[in-house]
């Protein structure tokens, strides 16, 4: 545990090296310095009203407010994260990194482990980061402490961590960042939104059994991260908690079996 820890500190490290980390906390800083000033100058009573207009998903128009901000930041934050920690993976099976890594009294699984976690917390302290500070400045604006509204941060990391797992596979696979980079994106902006509107409304015009079928099979197996980064972050930020475990457990098996065959993989290279 201890080896892995290290390997998550040397990424995160990294990170700051490569100015990633700083470059993220940069955008949340600045986000938050406009939003504080635009929140100031403005009167609570009519940007509520303005704001909230007839949305009834959020009973507390603050919770809607909070949402508003996070949500496209958050989902900017991801786009970022997948295409910065891309290459983790690969610079550390470069020709030198890897025998050097290698030479050292750790096992390839928890250098693996460690990249792993390394990523997630860069991009854990970043969502942190910015999700904290929207929730403190509308607080102190609206005196509206809403503790649960942090619980988003867990849902927007664990989202990423099911992409970063894909990343690390076909890193390890292939030795380079840009297919994982790829298949990271299409999975979270294209196929996600895609099997979460077919399941339902879809398959509606759909005759043949088999492709309803495929459809169906294809929706449980993909990352959930339509409703992950959606409804489940909707509820959670309107207080209402998870109404259905269902996308989170069978993204979290998607997570924990693409981990275990990048590690099998991992172990039997030659370097």
């Amino acid at each position: 545990m201890k080896n892995i820890w290290i390997m998550t500190w040397f990424t995160l490290r990294e990170a700051l090296a490569r100015k990633v980390f700083i470059f993220f906390l940069t955008i949340s800083a600045v986000v938050l310095v406009i939003m504080a000033v635009v929140l100031g100058l403005s009167d609570k009573a009519s940007f509520t009203m303005n704001v909230s207009g007839g949305n009834m998903q959020f009973t507390n128009p603050i919770n809607m407010i909070e949402m508003m901000i996070v949500s496209p930041l958050s989902g900017l934050c991801l786009l970022l994260a997948i295409f910065a920690s891309a290459s983790f993976v690969p610079i550390m099976l470069e020709k030198g990194n890897i025998d050097l890594l290698l030479s050292k009294p750790v096992s390839r699984d928890q250098l693996l482990w460690g990249k792993y976690f390394g990523g997630i917390l860069v991009v854990l302290i970043n969502i942190a980061f910015l999700v904290i500070g929207v929730w403190m400045i509308i607080s102190i604006k609206f005196s509206y402490w809403d503790f649960s509204f942090l619980t988003i941060i867990l849902v927007i990391t664990f989202t990423f961590a099911v992409l970063y797992s894909i990343i690390v596979l076909l890193g390890v696979t292939s030795k380079g960042s840009t297919l994982g980079m790829m298949v990271a994106y299409f999975i979270y902006i294209i196929l996600s939104p895609l099997l979460y509107l077919g399941k339902d409304k879809l398959l509606v015009f759909i005759q043949s059994d088999f492709i309803k079928s495929l459809i169906k099979g294809a929706y449980y197996v993909v990352p959930k991260t339509q409703e992950l980064m959606g409804q489940i972050t909707k509820d959670l930020a309107s207080g209402k908690g998870i109404e259905d475990y269902q996308p989170i457990l069978t993204s979290l098996a998607f997570l924990i079996l693409t981990m275990g065959i990048s590690i099998s993989i991992f172990r039997k290279k030659d370097f």
